[in-house]
């Protein structure tokens, strides 16, 4: 059935529940679809899956396959995978397998959110707020892995393709589906708030749900070319609370596990930018990478820390600062005031302390032209400075129009991957491969 997959993911928060459902087994295993989906106790545990699986197998497929891409990251590992990635252009073939799961894990994403927005509302027992709070944190999840396929992908499906074969439509349409998502999420959580109960047995202290949709309806809008209601998104996010996704040793960090204990990967230094794009004065350099540094076939290299320091190292859902650029790029898409952009670029240039996640720049003002073809310039340097990692530096190289391959590899390998092999297998609706 479509659902059995989910129970891989499921069982480490369903081992919680198990004493206090009525299920007639032992072993949460061996639960069927109807008592996960049609009980209180097994949505609740569905609802930790969903975003247990995103800050792990979500992130960990954002924060490896593009960032390499976008030559942030050097892979390095004699497997053939890796060496097709770091490659690029049309040595990354249809059969890699990191590309695979990248499109896999994505719908996996979008399986588990379907399935509970599709049953939470017939179950009884569920109080209005908590209900509120998973159908929210549902429509925001699955929006993400639309927009993570639509980063990477010309076209892909707005629902899961564990089932069926999918249609495929262009990533304009799968960025307006994201959105629409985050909208049904926001209105969820405005019509009734998420109660005690959801932060109690779902969230936690650290995710904030609400920030956190507004900021991706930001981050989302800013992809699809909606400057104006990123702006508006961007107004409306609180840059004073923090939302986290949080790691234990049983559920560690993502990054941690790919690039400190695989060892295939290495960060290549000063955010893999060319010179004049970085400044060696940033003080993001020392709080993202520490040395040793390597030179690996002719690329230097350093070695990574920051958010990917350890096992339970938080990392964030999105960073005040990314709000503050993406206010500053929509103003000035938007042919907005000049020193109001300029301004909200300062704080991000300028801040040598007190950053909610210890991402300081401590660089003086800017002192260049004040134009806006120089200040878009100097909003996409310091986006690769702050959000290093973070999986969207190959969508800005699209947006701001950096240099694109096969002419020019310096900032991307890639404009956008081809299909895996196994979906075309498996489905005749397939588009063809983009030519680079």
């Amino acid at each position: 059935m479509k659902t059995n997959f989910i129970y891989k993911y499921l069982l480490p928060v369903m081992v919680l529940f198990v004493s206090s459902c009525d299920l007639d087994q032992t072993n949460p295993n061996n639960a069927t679809d109807a008592q996960v989906l049609n009980s209180k106790e097994g949505l609740i545990a569905l609802s930790i899956g969903i975003r247990q699986n995103y800050s792990t197998n979500g992130l960990g497929n954002l924060m490896l396959a593009p960032t390499v891409t976008a030559r942030e990251m050097k892979g390095f590992a004699t497997f053939t995978n890796t060496l097709e990635l770091e490659a690029g252009g049309t040595a990354l073939p249809s059969a890699n397998g990191i590309i695979l799961n990248y499109w896999s894990g994505m719908q996996k994403q979008m399986n588990m959110s379907e399935n509970l927005i599709a049953n939470a509302p017939n179950v009884a027992g569920l109080e209005p707020g908590l209900l509120s709070g998973m159908m929210a944190q549902a429509y925001l999840f699955k929006a993400l892995a639309l927009a993570n396929l639509a980063l990477v992908f010309e076209q892909a499906n707005l629902n899961s393709d564990i089932a069926e074969p999918v249609t495929f439509v262009p990533r304009a349409q799968v960025l307006a589906e994201s959105l629409r998502l985050i909208g049904l999420g926001i209105t969820a959580i405005t019509t009734t708030p998420p109660s005690s109960s959801f932060t109690a047995q779902i969230s936690g202290p650290d995710f904030d749900l609400r920030n956190s949709l507004y900021a991706m309806q930001a981050r989302v809008n800013m992809m699809a070319g909606n400057y104006a209601q990123a702006l508006t998104s961007a107004n409306t996010v609180d840059l004073t609370k923090k939302s986290s996704f949080t790691y234990t040793t049983i559920s560690p960090n993502p990054t941690y596990t790919i690039y400190n204990v695989t060892k295939s990967y290495r960060p290549r230094e000063n955010f893999g930018l060319p010179a004049g794009l970085f400044e060696p004065a940033d003080k993001r350099l020392a709080f993202y990478f520490t040395t040793p540094r390597d030179v690996l076939n002719g690329d230097p290299v350093v070695t990574l820390t920051g958010f990917s320091a350890a096992q339970t190292t938080p990392i964030p859902v999105y960073l005040p600062d990314e709000i503050k650029l993406i206010k500053a790029e929509a103003i000035l898409r938007t042919d907005g005031p000049l020193a109001t952009a300029l301004a909200l670029i300062d704080e991000v240039r300028t801040q040598a302390s007190g950053d909610l996640f210890g991402v300081n720049a401590g660089l003086p003002a800017y002192t260049g032209p004040v134009t806006k073809d120089a200040l878009l310039l100097e909003v996409y340097k310091q986006r690769c400075a702050e959000l290093y990692l973070s999986g969207l530096k190959l969508d800005d190289t699209r947006r701001f129009g950096r240099p694109a391959p096969p002419a020019n590899n310096s900032e991307r390998n890639r404009i956008f991957y081809p299909y895996p092999d196994q979906e075309r297998i498996n489905n005749k609706n397939t588009p063809a491969d983009p030519a680079i």
